[in-house]
């Protein structure tokens, strides 16, 4: 369930089903919200999140999960309760059919954007 090259992340949106529109939506409001000042970008063919030419987190649908990447790895911090959505050192997978928990993914975000990884 990849996606085309697209140029914005509304046009990356607009390829899937209204499910994973829903989804995808969910995620990029929080972290909209969570760090106002990043700037929306696609990289990798994938929606991203920038602050300044720093990237600090990629999501993308696929067939069965969200793929979610912060940049460039996964924090320590929150190991235990990202285990269950680990996929590799610096992806994790929210599966489609459950809900995907927001309050985690924001507080990835922050992490991210406040240690300055790039």
């Amino acid at each position: 369930m990849t996606a085309p090259a697209v140029a914005t992340i509304d046009e990356y949106v607009a390829t899937f089903p209204p499910e994973v529109q829903t989804i995808l939506e969910n995620i990029r409001r929080t972290v909209q919200e969570t760090v106002p000042e990043a700037v929306e970008a696609i990289s990798y063919r994938m929606p991203t999140f920038k602050l300044g030419d720093r990237k600090i987190v990629h999501f993308a649908a696929y067939k069965h999960h969200i793929g979610f990447y912060p940049a460039p790895a996964g924090p320590e911090e929150f190991e235990a309760e990202i285990a269950p959505y680990r996929a590799a050192t610096a992806t994790i997978r929210f599966p489609i059919a459950e809900p995907v928990p927001l309050h985690l993914v924001r507080r990835i975000v922050l992490l991210v954007a406040e240690n300055g990884q790039s």
